[in-house]
């Protein structure tokens, strides 16, 4: 059982949750109801201002922490996305996953227009003690040209220094959503050793959203990538070249960070549509998984933690609502069985047609103006 006290803000704001465990073990299905829920409160308000705030600290279970590979670094096992566009809701979000020990946050040049490094630069400079607890991931998101330019990389990587003050990245991806091996360059490599040297970042990697297994095998046999963020998520699972290449970087030594684990989003997207069918499929995979407690989302995130390559998994997560739903999700110990993991597998065969795999290297030759 647990007992949640929390303080919100009149705009809905949380300040504090207490949070006790009695010595017998949680009630799984009620912590995530209770956890993830939209109605939370709010049970007490508070006319402070965000930099007035004089609470005490918080006592939370944190969200585990997994290794990141041979980096040496250990993160927490769930990775905030920040690519919201609500100013407010992001410095809230922001707060909120401290509490919950999510200090991983992940961001880029262009997400939210720039409003997402400007949001977490605007809580560092309010909250400058946070920074030392943070692992800070960014990317330069906009580079046009097909192949990495170090002047370019090096012009957006002290953009956002600037724009989230502070002094260097824990993770930088200097290529985001790589198309193919041919971009891990040379150039790249030291200009990578450079920013490291200079103590602008701290490791060094790649996105990739296409071409993943390609790319991910290519990697392996490098000996300069640190990390890679990939897309990767119950349906990927099903692939074997997907696996084998995951295996291979795990073996390497580089740290991995899944994302899209949710595992959303029909192809007709890619041409200007906007396409949502609930589907019988659909209906069954929710409610197999209510049964059981979670909902479909927390359950897409769970599947992917059970790959212990990866070091977490990184979601988009606009509001607190989102948040908690998802710590819930990854403070819960439950094991998906062999039965839930067959439920994900019909669901990926049956549904497969409206999810992009990342194939590129078919899509790219025929359709070369997609992006």
């Amino acid at each position: 059982m647990i007992l949640l006290a929390v303080i919100y803000y009149p705009q809905g704001y949380i300040l504090e949750f207490n949070a006790m465990k009695e010595k017998q073990n949680i009630d799984r299905r009620n912590f995530l109801k209770t956890v993830g829920a939209a109605g939370l409160g709010p049970v007490l308000a508070s006319t402070k201002s965000i930099s007035q705030e004089k609470t005490q600290k918080p006592t939370l279970t944190p969200v585990p922490k997994r290794k990141l590979g041979k980096t040496g670094v250990n993160i927490p096992c769930l990775t905030l996305g920040t690519a919201t566009s609500n100013f407010v809701q992001n410095q809230i979000v922001l707060r909120n996953s401290l509490l919950w020990g999510v200090t991983c946050w992940d961001t880029a040049t262009n997400y939210a227009g720039g409003n997402s490094e400007l949001g977490i630069g605007k809580y560092l400079s309010k909250n400058p003690q946070a920074r030392k607890k943070l692992f800070i991931i960014s990317k330069p998101t906009d580079i046009k040209t097909p192949m990495p330019d170090a002047a370019d990389i090096e012009k957006h990587l002290q953009t956002s220094l600037k724009r989230m003050n502070t002094g260097y990245i824990d993770l930088y991806l200097g290529i985001h959503n790589i198309r193919g091996p041919a971009q891990l360059t040379n150039e790249l490599k030291e200009w990578a050793q450079s920013a490291k040297k200079r103590k602008l970042i701290r490791l060094f990697g790649f996105s990739t959203h296409k071409n993943m297994a390609q790319c991910l095998a290519a990697a392996a046999k490098l000996n300069w990538i640190d990390v890679i963020m990939t897309t990767y998520n119950f349906r990927l699972m099903q692939d074997a070249k997907m696996q084998d290449s995951v295996k291979a970087c795990h073996k390497a030594g580089i740290g991995l960070i899944a994302t899209k684990a949710l595992a959303a989003g029909p192809v007709a997207r890619w041409v200007g549509q906007d396409v949502k069918v609930e589907t019988e499929q659909d209906k069954k995979l929710i409610a197999h998984f209510t049964k059981k407690g979670f909902t479909a989302e927390q359950a897409k995130i769970k599947v992917a933690l059970q790959d212990k390559s990866f070091g977490s998994v990184c979601v988009g997560m606009g509001n607190v609502t989102v948040l908690n739903s998802n710590v819930a999700a990854v403070l819960d110990k439950t094991t998906l069985s062999k039965a839930d993991m067959e439920v994900f597998k019909e669901y990926a065969a049956a549904t497969c047609s409206g999810y992009c795999a990342g194939c590129a290297e078919i899509c790219d030759a025929a359709l070369p103006d997609l992006p």
